[in-house]
C-alpha cells in the first residue's frame, strides 16, 4: 500500500470512530442536571442561619514588647578596686544581697582618725562647759568648742556614708545578667557591673489605634503569644498612657503577666489580642452574608420560599461573624451561600443551617 493510500485509510477510520462517539457524549451530557439559575423556575439551593441573640465580642489584634517588671544597671557611686564579687551570672539574688565589694582600707583609716578627733573634741566641749558654768571662760569660747565638735561629727558621718557606697547591693529580688567586672579591676561610676531584672511578673507594652481609646480600661484582660512560645499567656492592663502619639495616632498600654516558669523573656516580641467591645444579645451572621452596596449594606432573607433583600446596619465584627444592628429581626433566616446568584424574589430551597 502506497503512503498516500495509507494516509487516506487512517483518516477515514478516525472519522468513523468519532461519528460513533459523538452521539453518546451528547446523550450523557443531556442527562446531567443543570444548575438552577436566576430567572429559571427551579429553586436555588441555599444554606441559611436563623437569627438568635448570642454573646459577641470584638477583639483587636496588635503587637507588643515584653519588659522586666523592674530592671536596673548596677554601677558604683565611688571609684576603687574590686576586692570581692558576691554573685554568679544568670542566678537569682535577693534584695540587699552583696554584689560587689570595693577596697575601703583608706576610708576605714579615715574613719578611725575622725573617731579619735571626735573623742578629743567631746572632752574639750565638756571642759569648756564646766568652765563657762564657773565663769572662767566666755560663752564665745564655749561656742567655738561646740562648733568644732559638730563639724567632726558631720565629718565622721560623711566617711561612714562613703564606706556604705563601697558595698554594691541588690536593690530588689531578681536575676543577674552577665558580669562586666572582675576581682582586681578598677571600678568607676561609668562602668557597668551587671544588669539586674525582676522577671516574675513581666510587663507587656503594646499600642492600639486611637479610635479604641475609650474601649480599653485598667483591669481588662488580654491574651498574647510570643514568637516560638509553647502556649498563649494572659495579662491584665495596669496602666494607659494619657496621650495619643501624634505620629502613629495610637495609644500605648501596659499589662502585667505572671512568669513563674521563666518562659517569658524581656525584650521578646509578642502578638497581642484584646477585647475592645462585647454584647450579650447580638444578632450576628457570617461576614460573607453581608453584601456591600452603594450607600449601605444588605442581606437576603427567606420569605415564603423566596430570597428578599434587606438593608441592614452593622456593628461589632469578629474573625467570622458580623453583628446586625438593624434591618432584621430574631427568628428570620439569612442566606449565607450562593450570595452572588441571588436576586430579589428568586425562589430558593433551604438545604439546612450553615455552621457558624
Amino acid at each position: 500500500m502506497t503512503p498516500v493510500r495509507r494516509l487516506v485509510f487512517g483518516a477515514v477510520a478516525l472519522l468513523l470512530v468519532g461519528g460513533a462517539l459523538v452521539p453518546r457524549l451528547l446523550s450523557s451530557r443531556s442527562r446531567e442536571p443543570a444548575p438552577a439559575a436566576a430567572g429559571s423556575g427551579r429553586p436555588l439551593p441555599v444554606e441559611v442561619v436563623t437569627l438568635r441573640p448570642q454573646p459577641l465580642s470584638e477583639r483587636l489584634a496588635t503587637t507588643g514588647t515584653l519588659r522586666a517588671d523592674e530592671e536596673v544597671e548596677l554601677v558604683s557611686e565611688v571609684a576603687g578596686k574590686v576586692v570581692a564579687i558576691g554573685f554568679r551570672e544568670g542566678t537569682r539574688v535577693r534584695a540587699g544581697h552583696l554584689m560587689v565589694k570595693i577596697d575601703d582600707s583608706e576610708l576605714v583609716a579615715e574613719r578611725e582618725r575622725a573617731a579619735y578627733r571626735l573623742e578629743l573634741a567631746q572632752r574639750a566641749e565638756e571642759r569648756q562647759r564646766r568652765l563657762v558654768d564657773q565663769g572662767l571662760v566666755s560663752q564665745q569660747e564655749y561656742d567655738f568648742a561646740v562648733n568644732e565638735l559638730n563639724v567632726l561629727r558631720a565629718g565622721l558621718k560623711l566617711i561612714e556614708a562613703q564606706l556604705v557606697k563601697t558595698e554594691i547591693r541588690a536593690p530588689f529580688h531578681g536575676v543577674v545578667g552577665l558580669r562586666g567586672v572582675s576581682v582586681g579591676s578598677y571600678l568607676t561610676p561609668q562602668r557597668r557591673i551587671a544588669t539586674l531584672q525582676r522577671t516574675d511578673p513581666v510587663k507587656l507594652d503594646f499600642s492600639i489605634p486611637e479610635k479604641y481609646a475609650g474601649a480599653v480600661r485598667v483591669g481588662d484582660t488580654i491574651a498574647f503569644r510570643t514568637r516560638g512560645g509553647a502556649h498563649p499567656h494572659r495579662g491584665v492592663v495596669i496602666a494607659i498612657e494619657p496621650r495619643v502619639d501624634l505620629e502613629t495616632r495610637s495609644l500605648t498600654l501596659r499589662a502585667r503577666s505572671p512568669n513563674r516558669d521563666g518562659e517569658l523573656v524581656p525584650g521578646a516580641f509578642a502578638d497581642v489580642e484584646i477585647r475592645v467591645g462585647s454584647i450579650d444579645d447580638a444578632l450576628a451572621v457570617p461576614a460573607r452574608a453581608v453584601i456591600p452596596e452603594l450607600g449601605g449594606k444588605k442581606v437576603f432573607v427567606v420569605e415564603d420560599g423566596r430570597a428578599q433583600p434587606r438593608g441592614v446596619e452593622t456593628g461589632l465584627r469578629t474573625e467570622e461573624l458580623l453583628q446586625i444592628t438593624s434591618g432584621v429581626e430574631p427568628g428570620e433566616r439569612v442566606v449565607v451561600s450562593a450570595i452572588q446568584r441571588l436576586r430579589p424574589g428568586l425562589p430558593v430551597e433551604v438545604l439546612g443551617e450553615a455552621a457558624r
